[in-house]
């Protein structure tokens, strides 16, 4: 699996078709985040940006690949390993863009609650961050998961449903994604910082099982 997850991040570092989703992460946190801001509703901010990056990333890795490439990958192992590794390259991506998003907000935001009389931690607001930033990376990558190949498997439809499942992903009572960014914003308010670790742990388990859906169809659509 690592060679085969090495092979994957190749494939995403030479195609440069991680540039668009990245470029667009960045712009989000240029125009959303400012010098001076709280500090937790900048953090939340700049999760919820990444959850939409993530399932753009997991298409572009499961589409990567020409047909004849992948199916000599899946001869050398199997097709549900080959997608596995593209889906794990797309989630370590995202997790690794969020931690740098997480850091840069810390370090220019204010680290106070919204009115700006209540001191907060910048450890444990980076902590919370980081949590709520891995909880949307997660998410988007369950959506991406079930709104690519093999699941669907036109451009059109496949873009449509992936857009409109990490709107609604965000917005959804009851969501991993809405809770842990909600939870950041409304520590803003009190000064007090609640890592989102049911909201984590819940999203690690849709990711997981979306994960293993579309591994699953992989072996049969091959």
């Amino acid at each position: 699996m690592n060679a085969l997850l090495r092979y994957q991040l190749a494939l995403l570092a030479r195609s440069q078709r991680w540039i668009a989703p990245v470029l667009l992460y960045a712009a989000f946190l240029a125009i959303g985040v400012q010098g001076g801001q709280p500090v937790l509703d900048s953090l939340g901010y700049g999760a919820a940006v990444l959850l939409p990056v993530a399932a753009w990333l997991v298409r572009v890795c499961v589409t990567n690949e020409p047909p004849a490439a992948r199916h000599c990958a899946a001869a050398a192992t199997t097709p549900a390993r080959v997608h596995l590794a593209s889906l794990l390259a797309a989630a370590g991506s995202t997790a690794a863009l969020g931690a740098l998003g997480t850091a840069f907000v810390v370090l220019i935001s204010r680290w106070t609650d919204t009115d700006g009389g209540v001191r907060v931690s910048p450890l444990s607001a980076a902590a919370a961050g980081l949590l709520a930033a891995f909880t949307c990376a997660l998410l988007g990558t369950a959506v991406g998961a079930l709104c690519n190949w093999p699941l669907l498997r036109g451009t059109g439809w496949s873009i449509a449903l992936t857009a409109l499942g990490a709107l609604l992903v965000l917005v959804t009572v009851g969501s991993p994604a809405r809770a842990a960014v909600t939870g950041l914003v409304s520590g803003s308010h009190t000064a007090r910082v609640g890592l989102p670790l049911l909201p984590f742990a819940v999203a690690a388990l849709l990711a997981c099982a979306a994960g293993a859906v579309a591994c699953r169809l992989s072996s049969r659509r091959s």
